[in-house]
């Protein structure tokens, strides 16, 4: 009888389009699961590459610098390029010392967000999605110091600028590439809306010409 019944369910055409949806729509489910998944891969892969630099360079310094201590392949090249073993309570840089407890609070919901909101970008916006996991990185690696030794530990010094790190760079270059791809989309949004305004104009022109001729006629 069951056969009979999956038979007879078979030949319904209510049936077979019900099924069909169902299909489809786990079709469509798993397309997009998929696409999720290889997005977070893209995100995790740059970011966790970033992260893991950031913590191997921080280990080194703390391991074989004495805090405060500077190293310099070259001794002329001291007072221009070094590393120095320094710790940083605040933002990058260096700033806002007194703030740790806000940075920390702040790179949580910055990460949170950036994990969020990634899957979302268009694929075409690359500079977007280069971006992103290189301020996710930044945001992760100094959250680590934070939250395993209480402090950030610093150790790129050039000339007088503030000492940073890799997650600190990271920030930055991503930062760039967010304002570079900005002005981008905006230079090319005015030539669109120029271009646009041309052929209007163009087409308000053609349209007028035998407006002219007529009335001459």
């Amino acid at each position: 009888m069951r056969g009979i019944h999956a038979w007879v369910s078979l030949r319904n055409p209510r049936r077979i389009r019900y099924n069909l949806r169902v299909f489809s729509k786990g079709m469509k489910t798993g397309v997009l699961i998929l696409r999720k998944v290889r997005d977070y891969l893209v995100l995790l892969g740059i970011a966790g590459g970033i992260v893991a630099l950031d913590q191997w360079t921080k280990y080194l310094v703390r391991s074989r610098l004495a805090f405060g201590e500077a190293w310099s392949p070259w001794e002329w090249l001291m007072p221009y390029a070094r590393i120095v073993h320094w710790n940083n309570t605040g933002a990058a840089f260096g700033l806002f010392p007194a703030a740790g407890v806000i940075f920390t609070i702040v790179a949580i919901l910055v990460s949170v967000a950036i994990i969020y909101y990634y899957p979302r970008v268009p694929k075409n916006q690359i500079g977007v999605r280069i971006a992103l996991p290189m301020q996710l990185a930044g945001a992760l690696g100094n959250l680590i110091d934070r939250l395993s030794i209480g402090t950030v530990t610093d150790f790129v010094s050039l000339g007088a600028f503030p000492v940073f790190n890799v997650a600190d760079a990271s920030i930055s270059i991503g930062v760039a590439v967010l304002v570079v791809v900005m002005f981008l989309e905006d230079r090319r949004t005015r030539r669109q809306v120029k271009a646009t305004q041309e052929d209007v104009d163009e087409t308000e022109e053609e349209g007028s010409a035998p407006e002219e001729e007529n009335s001459l006629g």
